[in-house]
């Protein structure tokens, strides 16, 4: 369990210090796959961006919790917690810190500016990259600064020592002289409380069987931004490592992780990229602070995952949320079944792998442009939640409707990709049939009961072989086209593995069901919560903080824990 002394203690190898709501954190991690020997003050705002270096003397190593990072040495320690999610608050004893810019200056335009405000006497870093200024105050102890209003080529920092102690504040123009009296303790402790409270509330139920619940908590109370630039709704991005955006698929899983606990948080994940909906109906790729992608779009699974988030609300959606929701909901639908339709052609397809979130699966090796299963099944799900929705809301002719498309999707999809052995894919110029090794083919199973028996139990055969040790690689293994580190081409993901899961328990396969849950969440207590995983090793891969992975963790840890309490 969590107290308010700070949590689990984590690698900033793995996982960056940060703190709710701040659009910065504290790690080594400085671009993609980018490690640097030094802890960086990195900003998400504008893109990923290191700002200041953190350089303790030789020697002195880093340890982190939810509440407080410290470097350690025989010599002293230096001690940093989040006063506020914009500020940072810093003690040494016995131990200096030197503080540098970090962009290299191109012109006397660019790069980082360093000035001594004389109206406080504070030193602020004016960042080129990130539009915003990063102001020191020293509250006690010895300071050294070096390139003061400075332009051109040269180090720009500030070097405390001794005992010391001072704050870091991420301003966008200027404020009021920094002037909090709070004592380092008492900031310390109600970081750590803010994150307890947090846990308490999304993970109430864990348990010594659960041992990573904390630290999947951590993962997204840490990544979460307040409002700000192009993000208008307090956002969980994917990670405050490089993948820092919202993608409008990965974000469901953190709503449903989220829901039971904090439902206000939950829905503004459910709601946000529809807050970017274009006039056709698509949802952006992707949302961060100052970009919205629109290239590509992304599998609509909203249908399922606003099933299951209402299934865990404490409360019911009141009558506006509904109704924003199905309108939103609606014109989502509709842009597949308008535009992404062939003439004739009574199923929707993907136009490019990134549109399916299986980037390079090998479903699309043979073209691009693919009617692939998992694309109908979603589709039949999202539009039977149509027309229940509708009906809730007092529009008969509307569910009628929609259970009427619903009808003919699920009709499609069995008459056109389902060969009695096998879901395919097809071309959607051609009609020529794909099949290959991938797991996709296999997502099928979303449908659940609304699978006829026989299709039911010929998935749960094709997807028992893709279960290795640690659970579902994306490519079976065999496949010569599997990849250890190939992205979709073999890694386990935890969103394949929640639909999956889903659906094989709602199809009545509960025992492989629990065999999959069973083995992600030993491979996330053993290996953390990275973007995903090597199938064959388990070991982590790409981008280790990501935030759907801990919320799927959470969900099906949760699940467990409540199976375990039935069967007592």
């Amino acid at each position: 369990m969590t107290d308010a002394s700070g949590g689990p203690a984590f690698s900033l190898h793995e996982i960056p210090f940060s703190h709710h709501g701040s659009w910065f954190d504290i790690s080594p991690v400085i671009g993609e796959h980018t490690y640097a020997e030094d802890l960086h003050l990195v900003s998400h705002q504008n893109g990923m961006h290191p700002v200041l270096r953190l350089t303790p003397p030789a020697g002195a190593h880093w340890q982190a919790t939810p509440g407080q990072l410290s470097w350690v040495s025989e010599a002293g320690r230096i001690d940093l917690a989040y006063e506020t999610p914009d500020t940072l608050r810093l003690r040494g004893r016995g131990l200096g810190l030197r503080l540098t810019a970090v962009a290299p200056v191109l012109t006397p335009f660019s790069g980082t500016y360093l000035y001594r405000d004389p109206v406080d006497g504070a030193f602020t870093f004016t960042s080129y990259e990130t539009g915003r200024r990063y102001r020191l105050t020293v509250l006690t102890g010895a300071v050294q600064a070096t390139g003061v209003e400075a332009l051109g080529e040269g180090e720009r920092g500030v070097l405390l020592d001794g005992e010391w102690e001072a704050a870091i504040e991420e301003l966008d123009s200027a404020r009021e002289p920094y002037s909090s009296t709070a004592a380092f303790e008492k900031i310390v402790a109600s970081a750590g409380a803010a994150f307890a409270d947090f846990v308490d509330a999304i993970a109430p139920w864990r348990t010594a069987g659960t041992p990573a619940a904390d630290l999947a908590a951590y993962v997204l109370w840490s990544a979460t931004v307040r409002p700000a630039g192009l993000v208008g709704r307090p956002a969980v991005l994917m990670s405050k490592h490089w993948m820092d955006k919202v993608w409008s698929w990965d974000h469901c899983f953190n709503a449903l992780a989220l829901a039971a606990g904090a439902p206000e948080l939950a829905l503004d994940q459910f709601l946000l990229p529809f807050d970017h909906q274009d006039e056709s109906g698509a949802l952006p790729d992707s949302v961060t602070h100052s970009e919205v992608l629109y290239n590509f779009v992304k599998p609509p699974i909203h249908g399922w995952t606003l099933r299951l988030l209402r299934e865990r609300l404490p409360e019911p959606l009141s009558s506006g949320e509904l109704s924003l929701i199905y309108r939103s909901l609606a014109a989502w639908t509709r842009f597949w079944l308008r535009l992404r339709r062939a003439p004739g052609s009574a199923l929707a397809h993907y136009q490019h792998g990134n549109d399916s979130g299986w980037d390079n699966a090998t479903v699309f090796d043979a073209g691009r442009i693919v009617v692939s299963p998992d694309l109908a099944a979603f589709l039949t799900l999202q539009l039977g939640e149509l027309a229940a929705t509708a009906a809730e809301l007092g529009r008969p002719d509307e569910a009628v409707e929609w259970s009427r498309a619903a009808a003919d999707m699920h009709q499609a999809l069995f008459a056109e990709l389902w060969d009695g052995e096998r879901f395919l894919a097809r071309s959607a110029d051609t009609g020529e049939p794909r099949a290959t090794a991938s797991l996709l083919h296999l997502l099928v199973v979303v449908l659940g009961a609304d699978l006829p028996p026989e299709a039911r139990a010929v998935l749960s055969q094709q997807i028992s072989a893709h279960l290795t040790a640690f659970g579902l690689a994306t490519e079976h293994p065999d496949s010569p086209h599997y990849q250890q580190d190939g992205y979709w081409r073999g890694p386990i993901w935890a969103p394949a593995t929640v639909l999956v899961e889903d659906g094989l328990r709602r199809a009545g396969h509960t025992a492989l069901a629990d065999e999959i849950s069973a083995r992600f969440l030993a491979l996330c207590e053993r290996s953390g919560f990275a973007e995903n995983f090597d199938a064959l090793s388990g070991e982590g891969l790409r981008d280790r903080a990501y935030t759907w992975t801990a919320a799927a963790y959470l969900l099906l840890a949760e699940a467990a824990a409540r199976r375990s309490r039935a069967a007592d």
